[in-house]
């Protein structure tokens, strides 16, 4: 489903990837593990999109991630693609509904049907009582809920997440975890996780380990 084929990212005269190869497949939940500096999240935004490769291909279901540009990139990425952070990044001015719905209403979705899409996932995601609530309301567990029901607005077809359990205590970590599991079973989800958490990594389908720009 996701391939990437010798990508290479330098920064200035630094190499930072090296050569990486990988096939995620449907319905896995990948981790990428290894110390800090080892490349995991400059690999992560490049599959992601965020960034770009000074050298290789990245393919999603057969779309050359990699030739895509400008708005076309831009739209492939709000359609097809979820993103969550270690710090959600969520309005503090939006409610929890209006920060789930705000990449639907950028694909160009109603708001009407944006609303209930977004309500829809944060009941399923155990937030049904908070709907209303503005990040500074919640706990970080309910902030990080928020932020899965936004990456999984518009049924992207995988979901990045950057040490989406790193600012977590170890109890909502492993309920985050184990939503992570829920969401691959019952929404077909895959899941590119960047990560230290050993539980989170033992749990995937897949775990692709870097160290010094390579996988090992």
């Amino acid at each position: 489903m996701l391939v990437a084929k010798n990508i290479h990212k330098s920064y200035g005269d630094l190499p930072i990837l090296k050569g990486i190869n990988l096939e995620i497949h449907k319905k896995q939940i990948a981790c990428i593990v290894g110390a800090s500096g080892a490349g995991k999240t400059t690999l992560l935004q490049i599959l992601g999109t965020l960034d770009q490769a000074d050298i290789g291909q990245v393919f999603l279901n057969d779309v050359e991630l990699t030739a895509l540009s400008g708005k076309k990139l831009a739209q492939f990425r709000n359609q097809k693609l979820g993103f969550v952070f270690q710090f959600h990044q969520l309005l503090p001015e939006f409610t929890a509904v209006e920060n789930a719905l705000i990449p639907a209403i950028i694909g160009g979705t109603p708001k009407a049907e944006a609303t209930e899409k977004a309500k829809e996932l944060l009941n399923f995601l155990g937030l049904g009582s908070r709907l209303e609530h503005k990040p500074s309301e919640l706990s970080g567990g309910e902030q990080q809920r928020v932020a899965v029901a936004r990456a999984l607005i518009n049924d992207p077809e995988v979901i990045f997440a950057d040490e989406p359990s790193g600012n977590l205590d170890s109890k909502n970590s492993q309920e985050l975890h184990e939503l992570f599991l829920q969401l691959k079973e019952e929404m077909d989800q895959t899941f590119v996780i960047v990560t230290h958490n050993q539980s989170l990594a033992n749990m995937a389908d897949v775990t692709f380990t870097m160290k010094d720009g390579l996988l090992i």
